[in-house]
């Protein structure tokens, strides 16, 4: 430790969801949706695609909900500022970071396989056991100037694995970012994590959507907070 990943492709749309379904889709967490709005909370949905790091290269896709720090009942945009992403799902195209990640960090994740389509545009699909779960279709952002995006950011993610709830702080890097307004179709098959998404009313209009050509990442130790 610390697990670094030295490059990797990031594609992400952020979307606002009923704050008390996505309350009852993490119950099971112990922690908080923040609620940037009356009633309303944040789910960002990415792609990431691994190519140099510690763990090897690999595939990952990710449901995050936006959570108050433990404890905290805080909301507003100003508590948006100092959520931290709770990781629902996770799943991954490789062994090894599967198992890296679940007994390292507590991650959920779990093999699955991405079909990914990399033209003018940019979409994923990802099957888990043979059955289609979620897919997206993203449209180019306009460039971001990097005085905006290159400085290191530190971010904290929740997980919950085994009756255990555990904080990870993450250093990220970002270079070549793009963002614009919308940009993002989220696709849902009949797999429970589609389900899951339906219930908070997806497929819906993000945001807005983004993608960064490298990032660089530094990931700590675990620490339990449940």
């Amino acid at each position: 430790m610390p697990v670094r990943i030295r490059t990797a492709q990031q594609h992400m749309a952020m979307f606002s969801v009923d704050a008390d379904a996505a309350q009852r889709m993490i119950d099971y967490s112990g922690l908080t949706v923040c609620r940037y709005r009356p009633g309303k909370a944040v789910v960002v949905l990415m792609l990431m695609r691994y190519i140099d790091g510690d763990l090897g290269p690999y595939l990952e896709y990710g449901t995050n909900v936006m959570v108050n720090p433990p404890g905290s009942t805080a909301s507003g945009l100003k508590a948006l500022g100092e959520a931290g992403a709770f990781i629902h799902h996770l799943p991954v195209d490789g062994e090894f970071t599967m198992a890296a990640g679940r007994q390292i960090w507590g991650y959920p994740k779990l093999l699955a396989d991405f079909t990914i389509r990399d033209g003018h545009s940019y979409s994923f699909d990802t099957h888990i056991d043979g059955q289609f779960a979620v897919g997206m279709d993203f449209k180019p952002g306009l460039p971001v100037p990097p005085a905006f995006t290159g400085k290191p950011q530190v971010h904290p993610t929740y997980s919950h694995l085994d009756g255990v709830t555990r904080l990870t702080s993450g250093e990220m890097t970002m270079s070549g970012v793009r963002y614009r307004p919308g940009g993002a179709t989220v696709r849902l098959g009949e797999h429970p994590y589609g389900r899951e998404l339906a219930a908070l009313g997806f497929p819906k209009r993000a945001m807005f959507s983004g993608s960064a050509r490298n990032v660089e990442m530094m990931f700590a130790d675990a620490e339990e907070i449940a």
